[in-house]
This record gives C-alpha cells, structure tokens and sequence, in this order.
C-alpha cells in the first residue's frame, strides 16, 4: 500500500507535463495507464487522434486488433491493477503526410525509468512496433523487425517484442504468417502465466 501514493504522485506531474508544448501542434494531453500492482506493460508508440481526443489509450482499430492479440476484453485490457500502458511518446504528436509523426523523443528517457521503478510488480513487458524495441532492445535488435519478433524467446522474461497492429500493417502480417501461428499462442501462454486467473487471455 505505501508503493501507491508515490505512484500516484508520479502520475499526476506526468499528466501535467508540458515539456513540449511549444513543439506540438495542439494542447499536451499525455495519456499513460499505470497501477503500483500492474503485472504487464505495453509500450506501444504514442497516441492517435482518437486517443488524444479521448484520453483512452489503445481506444482505435489497433486497440481492437491488439486486444484480440492477447484474447483479453476491453474491461480487464482497462484493468490498470492488472495491464499498465507507458506509450514512447505520452502525447500525440501530430500527423504527417503518410500517416502521425514518430513520437517525441523526449518521453521516455524523461518519464519510464520513473513508472517502471514505481510499478515493481511488472513481470513482462510487451514492445509494440519498432520505436520501443530500438530504445529498449538496443543491439539485441534484429536487422528487421520481423527479425526481432521471431528471435522472441531471446528477449524473455522481460520483454516480448511484436509488430504494431495498426490497419496500415496489413501487408506485414499477410506475409508473416508464422506471426500468428507461432508467435500469439506463446504470447498468450506467457500472460497465463503471469496474471490472476480472472484477467487471463480467454
């Protein structure tokens, strides 16, 4: 009980950064999902629109796609005492002509050595897309990312690297079938086991 006020702190000061406000096209409005009891984290890249708007991370197509990854419903994926979400970048950073821009870089060395330290109980981290896995796989990165996810079993117990499940990725995962053959099941025996019986993949 005494890990929650501090976290709890932690949360509001990142809530309320500003850092870049000067480089962002609209209000800074970082959205992060954390709990002191948290058993899994998902660093994914940084807020889309819907999200910004909403405040709800992973509230999109790709949110769909990647709860059906991990077999979990909306309410226990929003179960922050069980899944904590840390984006590399907190806010949205604006779109681009092919899409949003790469998330600020500034978040993370700035903010995640913080939360994770605050969140001790996280027993496996899931790196979605190739920002998370450069930052925090470094050389352990595979020439291409489909390289990095297939050499999986190298980066346990502390991370499991996967692609983003952004429709735009469509043709990645029609020519990476193995992706949802070989790499989902193991990914969901992972969380079996490590989370309660009420917030296992279905």
């Amino acid at each position: 009980m005494a890990r929650a006020p501090r976290l709890s702190s932690l949360l509001k000061e990142v809530r309320a950064c500003r850092a870049c406000a000067a480089d962002l096209p609209h209000e800074p409005r970082p959205v992060v999902v954390a709990h002191a009891s948290s058993r899994v984290l998902i660093i994914g890249q940084a807020p889309g629109r819907r999200v910004h708007d909403t405040g709800v991370p992973w509230n999109d197509p790709s949110g769909d796609r990647l709860r059906g990854w991990l077999e979990m419903s909306r309410e226990g994926f929003y179960d922050a005492s069980v899944l904590a979400i840390v984006p590399m970048g907190l806010c949205f950073p604006g779109s681009g002509k092919h899409g949003d821009l790469p998330p600020r870089s500034i978040c993370a060395p700035r903010w995640h050595g913080a939360l994770r330290q605050a969140m001790p109980d996280i027993r496996l981290t899931l790196l979605i897309g190739s920002y998370a896995q450069r930052y925090y796989l470094g050389d352990a990165c595979g020439a291409t990312m489909a390289d990095t996810i297939r050499q999986w079993r190298t980066h346990l117990p502390a991370y499991f690297p996967l692609p983003h499940p952004s429709p735009r990725n469509q043709a990645w995962f029609k020519h990476h079938p193995w992706f949802e053959a070989e790499v989902l099941p193991a990914l969901r025996q992972c969380l079996r086991d490590i989370l309660p019986p009420a917030a296992q993949p279905s």
